[in-house]
């Protein structure tokens, strides 16, 4: 277990959240599944609330944020359910002037969030919708390396040599390939960063219609175990368990067909 108080370096992946079509069943799901309880919701920032894991193991809505939940804006029922990936800042300014430069498309403009930070959407060149977060008070992830914490994100896309490109150019990403001719796939490191910070890859090729984009996995104890927790939740295993370099891993879709992974690593990793 490793808790985390201070700002991320930037371009690591540091925060992660949902649109629910009904928050208080993919609360209940992802409780099951990952153990998560929730902070209040706030009617202020449109019922956002965070996902908490507790040291206790209680339902106090004490505890260290993990992920963030809300109910689907208005206006956006029909927009495709999806994990959110944010990268952290330290000027959003900055940077989002950097990807435009770079070839994104801004979705959302930076803006303030209370006390808690500044935030922004993009479309990264190879069509990828990422976040960036400045913190204030609300830093990120807080609990990392432990079950029900993110372990691990990255981005599938059909042009990983234009990806890296980018976000070489906004973060200053370096890579290491570990993938290779059929399916290419590199860690990235961030200046400031001590260890791999996520990946860019393409979709597997012996997989029909992989989905594209940012995802995330969440750490599980066992990932056998929590493959069916998901189907006793309600949701789906679609890929099931299996072996890798860097742990084991299943893929899963949640409440409204969101796709995640989960994933237990080894200490390799």
């Amino acid at each position: 277990m490793s808790t985390h108080t201070n700002p991320w370096p930037a371009g690591t992946p540091c925060w992660v959240d949902l649109m629910a079509s009904d928050l208080e069943r993919t609360q209940t799901f992802y409780r099951d599944v990952l153990g998560w309880t929730y902070s209040e919701s706030q009617p202020e920032y449109g019922g956002y609330c965070n996902a908490l894991l507790n040291g206790s193991g209680d339902t106090s809505g004490d505890g260290d944020p993990v992920a963030g939940l809300s109910p689907t804006m208005e206006g956006m029922e029909d927009a495709p359910h999806v994990w959110s990936v944010y990268l952290a800042t330290d000027d959003i300014a900055a940077h989002a002037a950097k990807a435009t430069d770079a070839g994104a498309t801004q979705v959302y403009e930076p803006m303030e969030v209370g006390p808690f930070g500044f935030m922004g959407m993009w479309v990264d060149p190879t069509g990828s919708t990422f976040g960036m977060w400045q913190a204030k008070e609300h830093t990120g992830f807080r609990r990392v390396d432990e079950p029900g914490t993110t372990a691990w994100c990255d981005l599938m896309t059909g042009d990983p040599a234009a990806a890296r490109d980018f976000y070489a150019g906004v973060f200053g990403y370096e890579y290491q390939d570990i993938g290779d001719d059929s399916m290419p796939y590199a860690m990235f490191s961030v200046p400031g960063g001590e260890r791999p910070a996520g990946g860019i890859g393409g979709p597997d090729p012996t997989t029909d219609g992989a989905q594209q984009g940012w995802g995330v996995a969440f750490q599980v104890e066992d990932v056998d175990a929590a493959a069916e927790r998901v189907r006793r939740a309600g949701g789906s295993i679609t890929a099931e368990p299996s072996d890798f370099e860097y742990g084991r891993m299943a893929a899963a879709t949640g409440p409204d067909g969101e796709t995640f992974v989960i994933m237990t690593p080894s200490e390799s990793m």
